[in-house]
């Protein structure tokens, strides 16, 4: 396995280098909207220990990841009225990992709603504000 590269972008955001959607902090993880989302309201949660995927991540790190996605995974069902939701962790290229730092997506789900193909494209700025601005409302509900 490759060693880590702090040079990927969820580095570069935790670093404050890159912009992003900030939904919700701690002293260990770290969740943002996904700019390039499968549907409306998919987020993504990163520890901030550097690992670069389950592999090596630390056990501890890992469990606070874990607590951050339920967390949010509840926000984003009552934000959207979402009639479920998939939680998705890729690990290595042959896995469909792209961004090498761990991270974990939620995408709200609706009954009879394919997700949309994962085609590179970024979604509007102002269009992840405003689906950021819901989960965050929700956050602060629960």
């Amino acid at each position: 396995m490759m060693a880590y590269d702090d040079s990927n972008v969820f580095a570069k955001i935790l670093r404050g280098e890159l912009p992003s959607h900030k939904l919700y902090e701690d002293a260990d993880t770290f969740a943002l909207m996904d700019i390039m989302p499968r549907g409306d309201g998919h987020c993504l949660v990163i520890p901030k220990k550097a690992s670069r995927n389950i592999f090596d991540v630390e056990p501890d790190s890992l469990a606070a990841v874990m607590r951050t996605v339920q967390k949010l995974s509840r926000a984003v069902m009552k934000a959207f009225s979402a009639d479920g939701v998939t939680v998705q962790q890729f690990n290595e290229t042959a896995g469909g990992q792209v961004v090498f730092h761990l991270h974990v997506h939620i995408l709200p789900r609706f009954e009879g709603v394919a997700l949309k193909p994962h085609t590179g494209s970024m979604e509007k700025p102002e269009i992840l504000a405003a689906n950021a601005e819901k989960i965050r409302a929700a956050l602060a509900d629960s």
